[in-house]
């Protein structure tokens, strides 16, 4: 593993609180920057939500929730790239026979080469990397995932 660099990705857990609008005044505080919104997931409960975002630039979008006292959490995720027509259950078989816990998975809104995009979070993100890319997956970066 030493001197292997795979592409980064990064994905914002932002809390809010479950009430009229708040997604609405989330999204407004990202117009004009200087990233693209390429995924979003919402997990819900009665009095919270808990919102998975991925950009194009980490780094700005972390500091515009910063800036606007958003409270979040930053994690590192893969991007990759499904060749159809079973590229989702291939993949999964490549994790499998690395003996790896995918967490969570949930497709991207961007398609940089046609083809759709899932984010996904494993046990062990530098393992689950290596063996994507060794069976012929694509794992983006954040330069891909913006316009």
């Amino acid at each position: 593993m030493d001197g292997y660099d795979a592409p980064q990705v990064f994905q914002f857990s932002v809390f809010l609180d479950n009430r009229v609008g708040k997604m609405l005044s989330l999204l407004k505080m990202f117009r004009d920057k200087p990233f693209h919104l390429a995924g979003m997931t919402v997990l819900d409960s009665a009095d919270h939500a808990v919102v998975r975002l991925v950009t194009s630039n980490h780094a700005s979008t972390k500091r515009a929730l910063t800036e606007n006292h958003v409270p979040f959490t930053l994690v590192e995720i893969m991007a990759v790239e499904l060749p159809q027509p079973q590229g989702m259950d291939t993949m999964c078989a490549c994790l499998l026979g690395a003996e790896v816990s995918l967490h969570y998975a949930y497709p991207l809104m961007v398609q940089p080469h046609g083809m759709p995009v899932i984010a996904l979070y494993t046990d062990e993100q530098m393992t689950s990397s290596q063996v994507l890319q060794r069976h012929g997956f694509v794992l983006l970066g954040e330069a891909d995932l913006g316009e």
